[in-house]
């Protein structure tokens, strides 16, 4: 057996002839659950600051931080070229798309700059974006990366997601029909999901139009409203070797065409209460593609397409 997963990097290395690497942008965007149009606080889970590099800031335009980048890389990687990734918040969360389209355009004018990842929220586009994005990408490499988080709708609603997970079906059909290349984040773990519903949901997300898929394992981060409900009543959190297993089970029920990006999140370890593993995503990757090797485990060994809608609003 060779690499048993698809992985994102063969994938991207088939887009482009040369190397290419994410600079991340914060623009300044919130969310329509921390402003009040659907709630106050956010996802009960996040903490930007735990995932975002020290050249990504807010303060600076959207020129300097891929400058700033720019320099962080170039390092490591002279010939890089790059992806501008809208990361933070909700970056398509605005009422003017010139707005929009002005970002965007300032992050593709910068020298080496081949392409944008635009991650957001199901409920923060329009059709109106959407096209626009559309047009855009077939001009450029664009990708549309939405958080979905759970399939389960009473998990989206303990942890104040704001959304159902059928906004989230609906508009990863709309981008992909547009033939955007469509991404979606999956949290494992998430409170009140245990292993069993963690597969359950597996196919379901895998029959989503999803060109791309990240996972990432729930972390307890500090300062957020899951670490003092975790303070007050703690839940199970995976170790790295019970969360790499469940992974390869849920790998087994993903069909075998969905790149699969990475793993495991890495906030810096002082935010971190639990889980603690000290792992890089390459390093938790190794483990799993070893594991998997090992064990004749490959991506997609159990998929099927035929997932019946009812499904995805089974709630525990």
């Amino acid at each position: 057996m060779n690499n048993p997963i698809y992985s994102y990097s063969s994938w991207i290395r088939s887009v482009f002839a040369f190397p290419v690497q994410k600079i991340s942008i914060d623009a300044g965007f919130t969310c329509p659950n921390r402003d009040g149009t659907v709630g106050y606080g956010g996802c009960t889970f996040c903490d930007n600051l735990s995932f975002n590099p020290s050249y990504c800031t807010a303060r600076h335009t959207v020129k300097k931080q891929i400058e700033d980048g720019k320099a962080f890389f170039a390092r490591k990687y002279p010939a890089m070229k790059y992806l501008a990734y809208f990361q933070a918040y909700s970056n398509t969360y605005s009422n003017s798309i010139e707005r929009l389209k002005s970002l965007y355009e300032e992050a593709l004018a910068e020298d080496g700059v081949v392409g944008l990842v635009i991650g957001t929220r199901p409920d923060c586009v329009s059709e109106q974006l959407l096209d626009y994005i559309e047009r855009l990408s077939g001009q450029t490499f664009v990708t549309v990366e939405y958080g979905i988080e759970s399939a389960n709708d009473r998990t989206l609603k303990a942890v104040n997601r704001g959304h159902t997970f059928e906004c989230a079906r609906k508009a990863i059909e709309q981008t992909a029909e547009r033939g955007i290349i469509t991404g979606g984040h999956v949290i494992i773990g998430l409170p009140g999901e245990d292993a069993a519903e963690c597969l359950r949901q597996a196919p379901i997300i895998s029959s989503l139009k999803l060109t791309i898929l990240k996972l990432h394992q729930m972390q307890i981060i500090k300062g957020t409203r899951l670490a003092r409900q975790y303070a007050e009543r703690p839940f199970h959190t995976y170790s790295a070797e019970e969360y790499m297993k469940l992974v390869a089970r849920y790998l087994q029920l993903t069909r075998k065409d969905m790149v699969m990006e990475r793993f495991v999140s890495q906030s810096p370890k002082d935010m971190v209460i639990a889980p603690k593993w000290g792992l890089k995503n390459y390093e938790f990757t190794n483990m799993l593609v070893n594991y998997m090797k090992a064990n004749d485990i490959y991506q997609g060994q159990l998929s099927t397409r035929k997932v019946q809608t009812c499904q995805t609003q089974t709630e525990q």
